[in-house]
This record gives structure tokens, sequence and C-alpha cells, in this order.
């Protein structure tokens, strides 16, 4: 798959191609739909499929400050779209310029002049242009003008997430934040992942025979409540089970809130300075505070049980 970080890095002899245009932040299953159709009806075209997104947010152009939590940077997000079948993402600089474009004008510099699109595929929702006020209304009009067809897909996929609300990003990120990972991962269609370098925290871990990994996580993720996970610790090339914790340690009276995972029965891991990811599978408990360091040990025994049997390692 061919990434692009500008339309300058587009090959001059670009010909043709279907184009869908969004956020695809969590690349969530109606997301998946989407861009599972673009790709589809580029193969019937006999052309390349593309996926347009933006960096950082749009919402932090137009309203400083609201950046949502961040579901999937940029580097798993064209992992996934890879994983789709998608030829090429372009990933376009969002700035207050970019934002100022009219519809016409979105339409003419990107799908038009730069990915030549024959067809474009979206939800029913789409928004673009200044102040989002080109629609699907909007773009079919335009594609008529300018020679390429737009084809609407239903995203709003249900299942048991959010009491059978419709799949989206907002549900993810509010089930994420409830410490439903496991709802979340129904959404996504995948476990929910948080990513960063791996750093030096207090040792308590190590100390204690049960080393962790502490992620510093990419800036806006978006992390789970405060508790104790059931999960993966995904580095040095391995898939790990492991069990994770969020929060501040209030054992130890932390203030730092911190994600960290115990890859079980891999205590030889030195993996400080690498970029490591760690998914959540379930949610096993709250953060606790306990009356002895005994305590304390008891609990975390009774956590790896539940971890290992339910990554099935038990």
């Amino acid at each position: 798959m061919q990434r692009w970080r500008d339309m300058a890095d587009i090959p001059e002899d670009w010909g043709r191609s279907v184009v869908t245009i969004g956020s695809y932040d969590g690349v969530h299953r109606g997301h998946q739909a989407i861009i599972g159709r673009a790709v589809a009806r580029a193969r019937e075209c006999g052309v390349p499929s593309v996926v347009v997104t933006f960096d950082p947010h749009p919402k932090e152009v137009t309203r400083p400050g609201t950046h949502p939590p961040l579901l999937a940077p940029h580097p798993r997000r064209a992992e996934l779209f890879e994983g789709l079948g998608v030829d090429a993402v372009l990933v376009l600089s969002f700035t207050k310029e970019f934002s100022q474009l009219s519809p016409a004008e979105f339409v003419v510099k990107v799908l038009v002049e730069t990915l030549h699109a024959r067809a474009v595929v979206e939800g029913p929702t789409f928004r673009f242009g200044n102040k989002a006020a080109g629609t699907v209304a909007t773009l079919t009009e335009l594609g008529g003008t300018y020679g390429f067809d737009v084809e609407v897909v239903d995203l709003y996929e249900r299942g048991a997430a959010g009491g059978g609300e419709a799949f989206s990003s907002s549900l993810a990120r509010r089930l994420i934040g409830e410490g439903d990972v496991a709802g979340a991962a129904e959404v996504l269609g995948r476990p929910h992942r948080v990513e960063g370098t791996v750093v030096h925290g207090a040792r308590r871990g190590r100390e204690l025979g049960i080393p962790t990994a502490n992620i510093d996580t990419v800036p806006h993720s978006a992390i789970p409540a405060d508790g104790v996970y059931a999960g993966w610790l995904i580095a040095a090339g391995e898939r790990m089970p492991a069990a994770v914790s969020v929060g501040t340690n209030p054992h130890f009276n932390g203030t730092v809130r911190t994600v960290e995972g115990h890859a079980l029965d891999r205590n030889d891991l030195d993996l400080y300075g690498q970029w490591a990811a760690i998914e959540f599978g379930s949610f096993v408990r709250g953060q606790e505070t306990f009356d002895s360091l005994d305590g304390l040990l008891e609990r975390i025994a009774d956590d790896l049980r539940v971890v290992r049997e339910r990554t099935g390692e038990g």
C-alpha cells in the first residue's frame, strides 16, 4: 500500500481512482463497511482505491482543545487500511487554511485535480468543506459536474455494545472510558489498542517479581478507565498474554496515571526505549488499596489467574 503525507507525494502519472474520505479514527466496523465497499468498487472499475484522512483531527483545528480521545494513531490506521485491501492512503495536513476551503474548492483540489476520482464512497452523514457545509447531496451534485459517481453506504451496524446503539467512534470512546473494553472490541471488530514507548517507572513490579512494561502512550490516546484488565502486550515481535494495569497505583499513593502490562511468565523482557502496544481484552477489577503488601500480592495472584483463564493460557 502506498502512503502519502501530502498531495505532492502522489505520482505525477496517477490515474483515476475510487476514493473514500474521513477521519476514520478507530476504523470501526461501520468504517470497515465503507472502506470495504470502496475497495470492492475500485476492483470492479479496475482502478486503485484511496483512503483520504486528516492530521491533526479536524476538531483540533476548528475548535482547539477539543481533540477527541484517539482510538488509533495514523500508523496503526494505515495498517488497518492495508488489511482491508486499500491501495493507497493520503494523510492531509488539516490546517486552518485547508479548513476554509469551500465544498467545491475541496472537491476540485483533492478529488478532481489530485486523485482523479472515478467514484467516491461515503457514509450518509459525511460532511466536508468550510464549516462542514458540504453534504452527500452536495458531493453528488459536484460529482455530476466533474465526472465522478457517489455511492452511499450505511455504516450503522449494531450489536450488544452500548445496549444496541449504532456503532460509532463516539460509542467506542465512551465504552473505553467506562472500562467496557469488551464492548469496545465489538464496535471496533478487534481489541482496543494503545501504544507508545516503554519507559522507566517506579520499578515496583520488578521488585515484586512481576515486571511491567510502562507505556508512554501516544498523545490523546483513548485510555480505558482505571483498573486491571486481561489483555496482550505486543513488543519485540511477539503478542503475549498480559495483565494490564491502568491508573495511579493508589496502594503506593501514586499520583501519575500509567498504563502498564505484565506479560505472563515472561520475566526476561528488556523493553526500555522500544515501541510497544497493549491490547485490552476484558475488565477484571477496579483499582484498590490494601491493608498490607501481602494483601496486594494475594490479589495480584488472583488477577493473574483470571487473566490466564481469559486469554486462554489457563
